[in-house]
């Protein structure tokens, strides 16, 4: 697949804005920045703060050196293998579900089996505290937002709108596809960190009890 070199500004005195084409693009950016962080060849940086077209680098010791030199990174695809991926045990219970397996042109229990067995991972998070954007499923699965937004979306519900899937930490308002629930804790400001999901987690939902297609 061929890749758009990223563009990197200036933002203050001390960070700099990557600017990427989106989707597995910028994913694999953000994992090359984890990469060479953990191996050491990353010059010094305070935050690293993906989202969907672009990556923050914050409190950069000399963001003139590494604007120059990340533009040039041979960035490799994501690794495909998901070895030591959060597990989320899913209800696929929700009021979506089955229009969503219509949109796909699938039966309600393959579309839990397509869901359950895909490869995950937090692309970015936002919207609320511990809502991370997780992609996975393929353009092929993609599904709109509703047309009317829910006023209210219980804690712990689980999600799909455009490319991605996503896990309500709290009761919200929201125009994404519900699927299932869960009763994984997203946000525990006791936990540290507070996020179960945090950008480049590796994540797999699990059907669980009597959800269409569990166990199959």
């Amino acid at each position: 697949m061929s890749r758009t070199a990223p563009r990197a500004l200036r933002v203050g005195e001390r960070a700099l804005l990557v600017e990427l084409a989106g989707g597995e693009e910028t994913e694999a950016f953000h994992a090359e920045l984890l990469r060479r962080r953990a191996a050491g060849e990353l010059p010094a940086v305070r935050e690293i703060v993906p989202a969907a077209r672009t990556v923050l680098l914050d409190g950069v010791a000399d963001p003139d050196r590494l604007a120059a030199e990340l533009t040039g990174w041979d960035v490799g695809p994501l690794p495909a293998r998901v070895d030591g991926a959060i597990e989320i045990p899913v209800r696929y219970d929700g009021p979506d579900l089955a229009e969503v397996a219509a949109l796909w042109g699938v039966s309600v229990e393959a579309a839990v089996r397509i869901h359950s067995a895909a490869e995950f991972r937090v692309a970015f998070c936002g919207f609320a505290p511990g809502f991370g954007y997780l992609t996975g499923l393929g353009e092929r699965y993609e599904v709109p937002r509703r047309a009317t937004p829910r006023t209210a979306v219980p804690a712990g519900s689980v999600a799909l709108a455009g490319p991605y899937t996503g896990v309500y930490p709290r009761s919200s308002p929201g125009g994404w596809q519900l699927i299932g629930t869960t009763d994984a804790v997203l946000w525990d400001t006791g936990r540290e960190p507070a996020a179960l999901l945090t950008p480049g987690t590796r994540v797999r939902f699990t059907a669980e009890g009597d959800a269409p297609g569990a166990g199959r």
